[in-house]
Parts: structure tokens; C-alpha cells; sequence
């Protein structure tokens, strides 16, 4: 009896969401690309957003492109289990994504920001991990941003003031860990996912 209890107890702490959050340059996209790689089985949660599309990035694989009206269409259907305006442009999760993969028991990893992470853990509470990814201190956050070369001066203030909030809210995710030296993340990251799938 005392066997099956404890088996029962490990299934209910597996996790089907993994859900990285950090401020912009904070590295979530490096660490997701990263679990992708180590955990076959891990499909990428794609979030639709309406900003312009970057170099290298494809439709479908980085983010669901599509226009500000068919984003708003979506929003008033009630489609995104969240969503939020960042620097203009909207952001967002698809529910189909998410109710997609839960029924056939895959793991999804999020690249997400810190409001959307925390949404989906109010929308999914007994199946999202959230994993927090802190920048050693904000100089070097600022030189990650600048060496991305992907926003001008505005943004990077911009963000830089948007870092301070969201690091004001890593308290309310399950594990945050400090990116400072990528390999030693990455092992800290695999650790903790490991646990729960």
C-alpha cells in the first residue's frame, strides 16, 4: 500500500507545461532551444504575436505571425489562455496549443514573459512549472540586450525599466535560477525539469 501511495505522489508532482520566464536578454529562448534538444519528447509552445517578423525567424516555428485584427478577433473569442501589449505589439498563448498537448500527455516548454507565466500557471495550476531565469545583475542584462542588436536605444530603456518589474514578481514562480554562467543554468534547468516529468 505504502508503494502505491508514493507512486501515486510522484505522478501527481509530473508537470506537462514548462514554463521559462525572464526579462528580455534574460536567456529563456537559449534555455528552451536547450531542453528542446535534451528532451526529445518536448514540443515548443509557438506564440502567436502581431510585431514584425526577424531575421531567421519562421511562421509556425518561432511565432504564429498574424495581423492585429485577426489577434483581436482571437481575443475577443476567447482563444488565448493569455495575452498582453508589450512595446506595441501584442503577445499571446493559443488555448488549442496547450488543450492539444495535455490530452495526448506531452510536455510543452513556454518561452514566455513573466505575466504570461504566471497566467498560465492561474489557467493550469496542477500541470505548469515555472522556472524564473534572473540576469546576474542589470549591467549585464543591459549588455545582452545591446549585444542582440534587435532594438534601438528607446527599447533597450524600455525593457530595462520593464526588468525591474518583472523581477520584482519572480517570487511567485516554483524555482528561479540565476543566469549567469550558461552551462551551469542549463545543468540547474535539466535538474529541475527532470523531477517533474
Amino acid at each position: 500500500r505504502k508503494k502505491r501511495e508514493r507512486r501515486k505522489m510522484v505522478y501527481e508532482s509530473k508537470k506537462n507545461l514548462i514554463v521559462l520566464s525572464s526579462p528580455s536578454g534574460g536567456g529563456k529562448s537559449t534555455v528552451a532551444r536547450f531542453l528542446l534538444r535534451t528532451f526529445p519528447r518536448f514540443s515548443f509552445s509557438v506564440s502567436a504575436t502581431t510585431r514584425p517578423k526577424r531575421p531567421r525567424e519562421l511562421h509556425g516555428r518561432s511565432y504564429y505571425f498574424i495581423s492585429r485584427m485577426e489577434f483581436e478577433r482571437k481575443i475577443k473569442n476567447g482563444e488565448f489562455v493569455e495575452y498582453e501589449e508589450i512595446f506595441g505589439n501584442y503577445y499571446g498563448t493559443l488555448r488549442s496549443e496547450i488543450d492539444r498537448v495535455i490530452k495526448h500527455r506531452r510536455k510543452l516548454v513556454f518561452d514566455v514573459d513573466v505575466k504570461g507565466a504566471l497566467s498560465l500557471k492561474k489557467a493550469y495550476p496542477e500541470d505548469a512549472l515555472l522556472i524564473f531565469l534572473a540576469p546576474p545583475d542589470q549591467i549585464t542584462l543591459e549588455e545582452r540586450l545591446r549585444k542582440r542588436k534587435t532594438e534601438n536605444e528607446e527599447q533597450i530603456d524600455e525593457r530595462l525599466k520593464r526588468a525591474e518589474m518583472e523581477m520584482s514578481r519572480m517570487k511567485e514562480f516554483d524555482y528561479v535560477v540565476v543566469n549567469d554562467v550558461l552551462d551551469t543554468t542549463l545543468d540547474e534547468v535539466k535538474e529541475i525539469v527532470e523531477q517533474y516529468i
